[in-house]
C-alpha cells in the first residue's frame, strides 16, 4: 500500500471530472484523479458522443431525401455496418490512450482503480489486481462520478437482462424487434435510431413523450416515430417482463396487452454513482444524491465537492462541465486564499443550474429548449407571454427542406421585458439554441433584440418573428 498526497483529488475521470482537474491545476494546485473504467466517461464511450454519431447517419439520409436534387440521388437505405465502424471510430475503439496523454499534458496524475471516501480528505484507491492507493487531499476531494440506468422495480425485469443505454449505443447485432421502456430522452433518442435501422420498435410511456419540455415537442416526435413505423404507446405502464425460452422478451402491459421483442431497452430515468463511494465515511447516505451549494460544495461537509449529475442539478455533460469550470476554479481560490466570486452569475458559482439550462434532444425532428417552459414559469408565478410561431413559414425553411415541419415557442416576462425560455423542434434547430441561451443569461431587453439583426433567408429570421408578436 502506498500513499500519496495533493491539493485535490477527484473521484471520476469523464469530462466533468477532467474540467475539475485541468482547473484546479490551472489556479496553481496539484491533482489526481481517480477512474475505475475509461478516463472520458460516459459522455465519451457510451452516451453523448456514440449516440449522437449513430443518429446522426439518419438524420443526414432524412435531410437528402426532403431537398429536390439531393433526392434523386439517394437510392438505397441506411448503411448499419458503415454507421457502426463511425460510431467505432469516433468512440476510438473504446481505447482511452489519448485521453491519458490528455491528463498527462494537462499536468494531472491519473490513478487506475476504484475510488471510496475513507476518511476526512482521504480516499482509498483499489486497483485491479486488488492493491490499495491511499490519496489524501490536503485542501479538498471532488466526486464526479456521474448516475447510471435505473432499473425500475418490474416483476422479472432483471431477470430478463435488459438493455441499458449503454447496450444501445455500443450495439453490435441490431436487433430485428426492440421494445423501449421510457420516453424520456433517451427513450426517444433510441426510437428514432433503431427506426433508422429499420428495427421494429416499439416505445412505452407511462405519460407523453419528453415531458420535461414543451408539450408540442413530445407531440411532434411522436407523430415523427408513427410515422417512422414505431408503434407509441402512452399511458400505459409495465406490469411484468419475462424472457422466453426463445429469447424474446415479452412485456405484459397494464391495459392487458403484451409486446414481444427480441431485446427490451430500459431508459426510465437514472440513478447517482454513490451507492460504493464511501460517503457514509463522512456521514452521507450512500446511493444518494449529493446535496450541493451553488459553488458545487456538499452541504455539511466543507471540503466535499460533488460535480455534474452526481449532485442531481443538470443531468447534461455541457451543464457538467459548466459546474466543473466554477468548481475547480472556487477550489483553488479557497486553497490559496484567493477572493471568492460566490455572487449570482459569479465567476465561481453555477446559477445558470436554475433557469438558463440548455438542451437538445437528437430525435427526428429536433427539441432544441432553454430556460422556462410556459407551464414551469405559470408554477413560479411570473407573468408571461407566449409567443408562438410555425418554423415552416420563414423563408430559411423552404430553402433547407421542401416539407420543412418546426415549431418555435419564446417565453417572455412581461414585467422585466426579457426573454426567459424558448423551444425550437425542428430539423437542425439545435443550431438555434445558443442565441437564445445569450439571450436568458445576458438579461437582454426585448427592444434591444430588435438590433440583432438575423441574416436572410435562414431560420434565425424567427427571432423577427417573435419580436413582431410582441410588438414595440
Amino acid at each position: 500500500m502506498s500513499t500519496r498526497e495533493y491539493d485535490l483529488v477527484v473521484i471520476g475521470a469523464g469530462p466533468v471530472g477532467e474540467n475539475v482537474a485541468d482547473r484546479a491545476v490551472q489556479g496553481g494546485l496539484s491533482v489526481a484523479i481517480v477512474e475505475s473504467e475509461l478516463v472520458g466517461g460516459e459522455c465519451s464511450y457510451w452516451a453523448c458522443m456514440p449516440s449522437k454519431a449513430l443518429l446522426r447517419a439518419g438524420s443526414a439520409l432524412r435531410a437528402a431525401r426532403d431537398v429536390g436534387g439531393a433526392a434523386q440521388a439517394v437510392t438505397g437505405r441506411l448503411d448499419i455496418a458503415a454507421a457502426l465502424k463511425r460510431r467505432d471510430a469516433i468512440v476510438h475503439e473504446w481505447n482511452d490512450a489519448s485521453q491519458v496523454e490528455w491528463l498527462q499534458s494537462a499536468g494531472i496524475d491519473l490513478v487506475r482503480g476504484h475510488g471510496r471516501i475513507s476518511g476526512e480528505r482521504k480516499v482509498t484507491v483499489t486497483d485491479a489486481d486488488g492493491g490499495e492507493t491511499i490519496l489524501i487531499a490536503r485542501h479538498a476531494v471532488a466526486v464526479s462520478t456521474g448516475s447510471a440506468a435505473l432499473l425500475p422495480d418490474v416483476p422479472g425485469l432483471r431477470e430478463a437482462q435488459p438493455w441499458t443505454s449503454r447496450d444501445a449505443t455500443g450495439v453490435r447485432n441490431v436487433p430485428a424487434s426492440l421494445a423501449i421502456l421510457g420516453g424520456g430522452v433517451v427513450g426517444s433518442e433510441m426510437a428514432t435510431l433503431f427506426a433508422s435501422f429499420g428495427t421494429d420498435v416499439t416505445l412505452i410511456a407511462r405519460s407523453g413523450l419528453l415531458g420535461g419540455v414543451e408539450a408540442f415537442a413530445g407531440e411532434a416526435v411522436k407523430q415523427a416515430l408513427t410515422d417512422a413505423g414505431a408503434d407509441v404507446r402512452t399511458g400505459v405502464e409495465v406490469a411484468r417482463v419475462e424472457r422466453t425460452a426463445t429469447g424474446d422478451v415479452v412485456v405484459s402491459l397494464s391495459d392487458g396487452t403484451e409486446v414481444r421483442a427480441a431485446e427490451l431497452l430500459v431508459a426510465t430515468g437514472r440513478v447517482p454513482r454513490t451507492q460504493d463511494l464511501g460517503v457514509e465515511a463522512v456521514g452521507l447516505e450512500p446511493g444518494a444524491w449529493l446535496e450541493v451549494d451553488d459553488t458545487l460544495r456538499v452541504r455539511g461537509v466543507d471540503w466535499l465537492y460533488a460535480v455534474g449529475d452526481v449532485n442531481h442539478r443538470a443531468l447534461l455533460t455541457h451543464q457538467g462541465k459548466y459546474q466543473a469550470r466554477a468548481a475547480g476554479d472556487v477550489i483553488a481560490a479557497r486553497a490559496l486564499g484567493r477572493e471568492v466570486d460566490d455572487a449570482p452569475w459569479g465567476a465561481h458559482v453555477a446559477t445558470a443550474d436554475h433557469s438558463a439550462v440548455p438542451q437538445v434532444v437528437f430525435t427526428d425532428p429536433e427539441v432544441a429548449a432553454v430556460g422556462r417552459t410556459e407551464a414551469s414559469a405559470r408554477a413560479a408565478g411570473i407573468g408571461i407571454r407566449v409567443l408562438d410561431y410555425d418554423l415552416s413559414w420563414v423563408a430559411g425553411a423552404s430553402t433547407h427542406a421542401d416539407h420543412y415541419r418546426g415549431q418555435a415557442r419564446a417565453i417572455v416576462d412581461e414585467e422585466r421585458r426579457v426573454l426567459i425560455g424558448a423551444t425550437f423542434v425542428g430539423p437542425d434547430v439545435a443550431e438555434l439554441l445558443h442565441a437564445a441561451t445569450i439571450a436568458i443569461v445576458g438579461e437582454v431587453p426585448i427592444d434591444r433584440l430588435w438590433h440583432a439583426v438575423p441574416s436572410y433567408p435562414t431560420l434565425s429570421e424567427v427571432w423577427v418573428r417573435w419580436l413582431e408578436a410582441w410588438g414595440r
